[in-house]
């Protein structure tokens, strides 16, 4: 941290003690230079996700999105909402986690799929026909026969 006064940057951390929010840490500072003293705040930097949708236009990301999209596919299932709830949150996780601060939808998509897959096949298979754009019976013809597979 440089010193404001005169630019240094060797400064020594005095005190720490969290702000009043519980947001973020104020820290007392003291110079090794010119031995004035000052005050940081230290927030906690949020890490903003961006989707990339498949006609290339990016958005910033809405977990309220992908739950909408899970919802819609265990509507009348036996799927309660404790359960959406946690494989909503784990798919946040798993994109915040990540690397990535880039995420396209396919890859939204295939964790949802991969939550659903093991919690309801009826939900599984309404939410790929959306995502992987099914065309005729034949594609759900195939994608039963990957599920009886597994």
């Amino acid at each position: 941290m440089n010193c404001p006064f005169c630019a240094h940057d060797d400064t020594r951390v005095i005190n720490s003690r969290p702000a009043p929010d519980g947001k973020a840490v104020r820290r007392r500072r003291l110079c090794q230079e010119c031995q004035k003293r000052f005050t940081t705040v230290e927030y906690v930097e949020k890490v903003e996700l961006t989707v990339i949708k498949r006609d290339g236009i990016r958005e910033p990301f809405q977990l309220a999105k992908v739950a909408a999209g899970i919802e819609r596919a265990c509507d009348k299932r036996k799927v309660s909402g404790e359960q959406i709830d946690e494989i909503v949150q784990a798919i946040g996780r798993e994109l915040l986690n990540s690397a990535e601060r880039e995420i396209g939808t396919e890859e939204i998509g295939r964790l949802s799929l991969r939550h659903l897959k093991d919690l309801d096949h009826v939900a599984y298979l309404r939410f790929a026909s959306v995502y992987k754009q099914f065309q005729d019976l034949q594609d759900f013809n195939a994608e039963i026969r990957s599920l009886l597979k597994d």
